[in-house]
């Protein structure tokens, strides 16, 4: 419970800047066990590693350094890498906590394929053994692929997948979906790409469990908010309103601050691409909203994206997105180094 003050304690300012708050529960445990795995994440290239308690076992003020424009729109965040200023600030943060802490993390880690079955375990000092997780990690997820870039990218968005239920049909978390996928294939995507996207978009926000996420939608509609970011400001607002905190801690429902961490996410997807199609959308109005496009098929989305990318376009089709875990794409002749 990341509201719950008297389960928290502050550490002040890490190296980089941010604000550390944790459990206090763990921070004063005699061994805290991390378990987790390592697996391909747009977010800072992996999950696992710091991460676990850089984002887990803090609040939102600790959140609110690397979850935000100034951090996930630099130019090392897109496309995706674990060398980019987030990671750094995911290992910062873990690693103040270990300062005023009986022991450091003792993490272990399971890095897994696409079927989420182990390649290897890695247990250990999280600064020595993330590093080498990422190592034989790297060999399954950025994946040499392509010949030529890719002038459209295509896939299929359920109504229910990662953070739940209305992940695929909140107009919010559908920008950040499909911005999620612009950074980890961005390395493949030409300049002026596309993207279309199927989704019945019917306005279903999932209001019981993303409390704060329609009032953040509806003020984007209004007061000269333009682009996502000029509702970045609001942050700390929502963040402290009483009812969206209760929702939180009482009816299961993600904390205010999850929208604009969602929201700086989903602005990508305007920084990278030409045009975003949703198609088959019951109340497309909803994707408008957040600067889609809208068709009612793929044949007609691909129509119109001929004034981007031409009429013979390559084509990146995606079908098991949001259904098994994903990759990095790259150009068939590109190495990737992490370390």
């Amino acid at each position: 419970d990341s509201e719950n003050w008297d389960n928290l304690v502050e550490l002040g300012r890490d190296e980089m800047g941010s604000k550390v708050v944790m459990n206090k529960e763990v921070h004063d445990a005699d061994l805290v066990v991390a378990i987790g795995h390592v697996l391909g994440n747009p977010y800072g290239g992996y999950s696992g590693g710091y991460k676990h308690v850089a984002t887990g076992i803090t609040n939102w003020e600790c959140i609110s350094s690397h979850h935000v424009p100034d951090c996930m729109h630099r130019p090392d965040f897109t496309p995706v890498s674990s060398k980019s200023q987030m990671r750094q600030k995911f290992d910062c943060i873990g690693q103040h906590m270990e300062k005023t802490m009986k022991n450091p993390f003792f993490t272990v880690d399971a890095v897994l394929d696409t079927k989420m079955r182990q390649i290897a375990v890695y247990a250990g000092y999280t600064k020595e053994m993330q590093p080498k997780s990422f190592e034989v990690a790297n060999k399954r997820t950025y994946v040499p692929f392509a010949e030529k870039k890719f002038d459209v990218m295509m896939f299929g968005m359920p109504q229910k997948f990662h953070y739940g239920n209305g992940h695929g049909t909140n107009p919010l978390l559908m920008l950040q979906a499909i911005s999620a996928n612009i950074i980890r294939h961005k390395r493949v995507l030409s300049d002026n790409c596309v993207v279309i996207v199927s989704s019945i978009c019917n306005g279903y926000f999932h209001d019981e469990e993303f409390p704060s996420y329609r009032p953040v939608y509806e003020l984007f509609q209004k007061d000269y908010h333009n682009v996502l970011p000029d509702v970045n400001k609001y942050g700390e607002y929502f963040a402290r309103n009483q009812e969206y905190i209760d929702q939180y801690r009482f009816n299961y429902g993600y904390h205010p601050f999850h929208a604009f961490s969602m929201i700086s996410c989903g602005h990508i997807a305007e920084m990278h691409t030409s045009a975003i199609y949703i198609v088959g959308g019951y109340e497309p109005g909803y994707a408008r909203g957040m600067g889609m496009k809208t068709r009612a098929t793929f044949e007609d989305a691909l129509k119109d994206a001929g004034k981007y990318v031409g009429d013979s376009p390559n084509i990146l089709a995606l079908p098991r997105t949001f259904r098994t875990a994903g990759v990095h794409l790259m150009m068939k002749d590109e190495v990737y180094e992490n370390v």
